[in-house]
């Protein structure tokens, strides 16, 4: 089997031979319902290849569909010009970037539809070119751009960067609007949704199915399309890895399906990881490798976000498709990029619930957040993570917490950050990739509870202080009651102050007590 990996063009795919899950049955309903839709997903989701698709339907290359839903639902087959704009071919480093690609593809459709002295300006050469179109071919127009938002996205560190683009974006998608008479069809792909560009401000008719129902699974793959599809793949991964397919699946399960796009829709696979763990035959952190969320990341320390909430995040639902408040609540972007998925939606409240779609997103995001908050290991560290787990699973308190002052002794001093909050996220973070349940601030009726890990056999009551003694840790744990909440569980209970210090970014000191 020929898995099509990397291939985003639909001739290619289908000519090559390459396995193709059908969603023309979504394109001929989509098509035949409405003009213009906008739909976000995190990169590597497909939305190049279907758009690829939509362009193949509207060319009228119906041989390529063979065998295909739409070969059986598409009656006329009619060629509409279709004008394909791919943004995700640029580096928008500089401002000439995003002028040099629309340039380029506006001289390529210049040399099919005529061109016009008059036009001078990126908007008017556009319009100008769809006018041109509808009228040489006697069909409306078929507008495709892919990755709408790259310019903006590559753009967010730098303020006057983006604003240029804002505004050239702005007159571009103005377009759109303005020639509605020759336009047959238009969609737009992009992995978020800033608001304040024309395209989502002024064209009110556009229609948003990032989180339709209807359009939910028309990228990524479904339980059901993983076994119609490679049923004899999971077969050889099973065999490869000395598993029996059942538990392949399951295995597959927990690494790729999970996302969701909206509440009460099927889970889908990251269709990027599914076919590379097949054809591999392993199962690897495959779509965090392929890019890392570098400004996320920053976004999370500058707003001293408590990392913990991510796995339970609650979000209004007006800003769950909206990027402009980013620099205050990074949360919307990092569920766009991919990082979270819809768990749960509070119809009360109006919110979403978001949580890690799989396992290998989120110990991807661990693992690339962790050097940001922890220390990097000097030459010749010798800490040892499974002595530390086997301390920790065993109720070796003064082992553990030797080893994990240790730890932290043993740094280059360069991690930052001088709040409480940071220390607990460090925690949070170092605790989660060892493998431990951990709960962050976890609500009392006396207060908060700075960190509880729990074990098989033991739970873990940590309070932290920074600069301040590890005792005064351990008495606001006893004088608050923090252990109250366990009392019926039967697993052993230990107490434990940390003091950090805002010196050494260290752990000073410690006490526990049954």
């Amino acid at each position: 089997m020929l898995y099509p990996i990397g291939i985003q063009n639909f001739q290619r795919l289908r000519e090559d031979g390459y396995v193709y899950v059908d969603k023309t049955a979504d394109i001929y309903r989509l098509v035949h319902s409405g003009t213009y839709y906008f739909l976000s997903r995190p990169r590597r989701f497909g939305k190049s290849l279907l758009l690829s698709t939509i362009d193949a339907y509207f060319s009228a290359q119906k041989e390529l569909f063979d065998g295909l839903a739409m070969e059986q639902l598409e009656r006329t087959w009619e060629a509409y010009p279709v004008l394909h704009l791919d943004l995700n071919i640029g580096n928008y480093d500089k401002p000439e970037t995003l002028d040099e690609v629309i340039g380029i593809a506006l001289g390529r459709w210049e040399q099919l539809y005529g061109t016009d002295c008059r036009e001078l300006s990126v908007a008017t050469r556009f319009a100008g070119i769809i006018r041109r179109a509808c009228e040489t071919m006697g069909k409306k127009v078929v507008i495709l751009i892919d990755e709408y938002d790259k310019p903006l996205l590559q753009s967010l560190n730098d303020k006057k960067l983006q604003d240029k683009y804002r505004v050239a974006l702005k007159a571009f998608y103005s377009v759109l609007k303005t020639q509605d008479q020759y336009i047959r069809f238009a969609f737009l792909t992009g992995v978020t949704k800033f608001g304040k560009v024309s395209i989502f401000s002024d064209l009110n008719n556009l229609k948003d199915i990032s989180l339709s129902q209807e359009y939910s699974t028309i990228c990524g793959i479904t339980e059901a399309e993983v076994h119609r599809y490679f049923e004899q793949s999971i077969q050889t991964v099973a065999q490869a890895n000395n598993l029996t397919c059942e538990a392949t699946c399951a295995q597959l399960k927990k690494m790729y399906d999970g996302y969701h796009f909206e509440v009460n829709t099927p889970g889908v696979y990251n269709p990027f990881s599914l076919m590379n763990a097949l054809q591999d035959k392993k199962f690897n952190d495959y779509w965090f490798e392929t890019g890392t969320p570098s400004f996320l990341v920053e976004l999370l320390k500058q707003t001293d976000y408590n990392l913990e909430l991510l796995d339970n995040n609650e979000v209004e639902s007006q800003i769950i498709g909206s990027l402009e408040s980013y620099t205050s609540n990074p949360v919307p972007m990092i569920y766009q990029s991919g990082y979270l998925t819809i768990k749960d939606y509070l119809p009360e409240f109006s919110s979403y619930i978001l949580t890690f779609p799989n396992h290998e997103v989120k110990t991807g995001f661990i693992k690339y957040i962790l050097p940001s908050y922890l220390p990097k290991y000097r030459e010749g560290n010798h800490f040892s993570a499974r002595a530390f787990v086997t301390d920790v699973r065993n109720g070796k308190v003064d082992d553990f917490l030797k080893r994990l002052k240790a730890f932290f002794a043993n740094t280059s001093y360069e991690i930052v950050g001088d709040t409480e909050k940071y220390f607990h996220n460090s925690l949070y973070l170092f605790f989660t990739l060892m493998g431990f349940y951990t709960d962050v601030e976890r609500t009392t009726s006396n207060g908060r509870i700075d960190i509880v890990m729990k074990t098989t056999d033991y739970i873990y009551v940590i309070e932290c202080k920074l600069d301040k003694p590890a005792d005064n840790a351990l008495r606001q744990i006893n004088d608050n009651g923090y252990a109250e909440p366990f009392a019926s569980d039967k697993r052993k209970l230990y107490k434990i102050g940390l003091s950090f210090s805002s010196l050494t970014r260290g752990i000073a000191d410690y006490k526990y007590e049954e």
